[in-house]
């Protein structure tokens, strides 16, 4: 790809897509640098853990090969997440579940308390990720798009393809688990 242009930033998502497919490809280059680090750390949050960066690529290859059904009614960043959302989950369909067990090595830790720091913030992961995997598949979307990425429950509802009314009580009942959840 390009370098990005400078020129370009100040450029909305729409008028960047219009250069794009204009023949400009320092506006793709800009929209990818705009919104990659949003999709890696959705995925992160999505509780993916490898191979992030071939993820993001993915995502902005199905974005681009598909960017003329790219109607405009939500932003093009709701359109990425939802495209990286169907990524993940065909991820998760494929993948077989395993769990990942904390390991503690001598060489890892440089003094006792770094060692402990290491166990307490893993041990703490695990606590938050078996909260998660007790909320429901949609109750889990909207809480990680809300609280990892602030989307607004209008973008959120786009994403999964729900009412902005059903995306407020699916975060609700969430945050209501989890808390209960990390409490216990």
């Amino acid at each position: 790809m390009t370098a990005p242009d400078p020129r370009l930033d100040d450029l909305g998502d729409q008028e960047l897509i219009a250069r794009w497919k204009g023949g400009d490809q320092r506006a793709a280059t800009t929209l990818v640098a705009r919104h990659a680090a949003s999709l890696a750390r959705f995925a992160v949050s999505f509780g993916e853990h490898d191979e992030i960066d071939e993820l993001v690529q993915d995502t902005f290859v199905r974005a681009f090969a598909a960017i003329d059904s790219f109607r405009g009614e939500s932003s093009f960043r709701t359109w990425l997440f939802t495209i990286e959302r169907r990524l993940l989950l065909d991820r998760q369909r494929s993948a077989k579940r395993r769990d990942r067990a904390v390991e503690i090595r001598e060489d890892s830790a440089a003094t006792e308390f770094d060692a402990l720091d290491d166990l307490v913030a893993a041990e703490s992961a695990v606590k938050v990720r078996r909260a998660l995997d007790r909320l429901t598949p949609t109750q889990r979307q909207v809480f990680l798009l809300r609280v990892n990425d602030g989307l607004s429950y209008r973008d959120i509802a786009e994403m999964v393809k729900t009412t902005e009314g059903a995306a407020r009580v699916h975060y609700h009942h969430a945050i209501r688990t989890v808390r209960e959840l990390l409490d216990a």
